[in-house]
């Protein structure tokens, strides 16, 4: 039977998050941070919930407003604001040391919320974090260069542009500058481990190695799977990210 959603409301008047929640009694617990356009209901968010079940622990996974099922409209959703939301449920649903897995731009979203829990006094809630072809500053390095003129200009008349597939806003890519990551040192607090396809095509392997060289002062490690994708769903990557969980869960503090 498919779990139904609860729901969160960061602030009157802004969209409820859809959360799924699992409680535990064995910390820390797990905090899923999912991909662009993606729910919390995916193989790897619900593999990360299973992880959980067999271990006793807690697991909290949510949509992002726009996504699944949260309130909201996608264009209306930017990196700060999302980031936003993460923070506002880590802190109000979660307890204790959490392990973080950020999956594609759920891998941005983790380093602010890092970098927003620092701010606030709170990295001890980080008991580590583990990236699954991690995506920060997708918007500028990876998506901005490759636009065609036509739709920068579009952008920058309408301020929206879609086709078929793809709906982009002027405030998406101007708001990712402002939430920029890869500028200077990450920090994080905690230890990271990286999981990173060599064939995938949205995020090349490179961009984890360059994250890799910004966690300078944290314990992080990077593994690349040659025959790896952008989704790292198959079996064997499933077996990698239980065993990233395994690692991350032995070393972290109870």
């Amino acid at each position: 039977m498919t779990q139904a959603p609860q729901f969160f409301s960061p602030e009157p008047g802004q969209p409820r998050l859809a959360f799924l929640s699992r409680a535990g009694a064995v910390g820390p617990g797990l905090f899923w941070l999912g991909g662009y356009r993606s729910d919390m209901r995916g193989s790897k968010a619900t593999f990360v919930d299973g992880f959980a079940a067999e271990r006793g622990k807690p697991c909290l996974r949510f949509d992002y407003s726009g996504h699944g099922e949260s309130d909201g409209e996608f264009t209306d959703g930017t990196i700060g604001l999302w980031a936003d939301q993460a923070c506002q449920i880590f802190r109000a649903l979660t307890q204790g040391p959490q392990i973080v897995i950020g999956s594609s731009m759920g891998g941005w979203i983790a380093l602010l919320l890092a970098r927003a829990l620092a701010r606030l006094g709170e990295t001890s809630r980080l008991a580590g974090m583990i990236l699954i072809a991690p995506a920060p500053d997708f918007s500028e390095e990876l998506i901005w260069p490759n636009l065609p003129d036509p739709v920068r200009q579009t952008l920058a008349r309408d301020g929206v542009w879609r086709d078929e597939q793809n709906v982009f806003t002027r405030e998406f890519f101007e708001d990712g500058r402002r939430n920029a990551v890869l500028g200077g040192e990450v920090r994080t607090g905690c230890p990271v481990r990286i999981l990173q396809g060599m064939k995938d095509e949205s995020v090349p392997w490179r961009h984890g190695l360059k994250l890799l060289e910004h966690l300078a002062a944290d314990p992080a490690t990077l593994t690349l799977i040659r025959d790896g994708d952008h989704r790292l769903c198959r079996a064997q990557d499933l077996e990698l990210l239980r065993e990233a969980l395994a690692q991350m869960d032995g070393g972290a503090a109870r």
